[in-house]
């Protein structure tokens, strides 16, 4: 066998194994998942209503603080929450859910990378402890990061979960701790009907995600916004193609 044939061999063997693993890993792409319904970025209405959602929680002052400004204006969000801080902050769980907020499964240990066996693991722990919690099991599923491929889909969706992204204008990076005033314009800027708009409650100093809550939702109010689970939006989104 001489050298040039090995080095021909070896390329061919290369140029397989990545046409496969891009067949395992590749992203379909969102019109494709908004198609089929099993991925969630936001909706095309006129009905003026946001979803809020917040990530990472429950934490003990921040999830607190973010509820009381969602309750002082009778606003409705979704928490996509971490399974172990369920576990250490169960109250904060009852509570969110008691005041009629959505919960939702955002993993067990919030892993930024994780084969498909590890991810169905950790979102059948987060839902046992949710459940066990409240007696509600979250059937709305956000990758960490929003993070995800094809399989990753699939096996959440096997799982009896929805995928939910955000609105791709709708990302305030209130992690980055940008401000408040930037936080606040970001969304009011932004915002139009269906929007699913990110925002955290948990992994760090949120104290200018509450701050500019305290702005932002009175003023969309103001503007005759309603403030709606994801459930709601997506229910709002099937009846609207049922009257079409």
């Amino acid at each position: 066998m001489t050298r040039k044939y090995v080095l021909r061999l070896t390329l061919c063997f290369f140029i397989i194994s990545v046409f496969f693993t891009e067949l395992i890993y590749a992203d379909k792409g969102r019109h494709y998942y908004e198609e089929t319904g099993e991925v969630v970025w936001d909706i095309n209405t006129e009905d003026k209503i946001i979803a809020l959602t917040f990530d990472d929680g429950p934490d003990p002052k921040y999830t607190a603080a973010i509820l009381d400004v969602l309750a002082k204006y009778d606003a409705k969000a979704t928490f996509f929450i971490i399974g172990k801080n369920a576990e250490k902050y169960p109250e904060l769980v009852l509570r969110s859910y008691s005041e009629g907020h959505e919960l939702a499964n955002h993993t067990y240990s919030h892993p930024f990378k994780v084969s498909v066996a590890e991810l169905q693991k950790e979102l059948r722990q987060t839902k046992g402890i949710i459940n066990s919690i409240t007696g509600f099991s979250p059937v709305l599923f956000r990758p960490v990061g929003g993070n995800y491929n094809d399989q990753m889909i699939n096996a959440a969706v096997k799982d009896g979960y929805k995928v939910v992204m955000w609105s791709w204008h709708q990302d305030t990076q209130d992690w980055k701790e940008p401000g408040v005033k930037k936080i606040t314009q970001k969304v009011l800027k932004g915002s139009k009907p269906g929007d699913v708009v990110l925002f955290h409650d948990g992994g760090g100093d949120r104290t200018q995600t509450i701050k500019a809550l305290e702005e932002i939702v009175p003023e969309l109010k103001k503007q005759g916004y309603t403030f709606v689970t994801i459930s709601e939006l997506i229910e709002s989104k099937q009846q609207q193609e049922q009257v079409q």
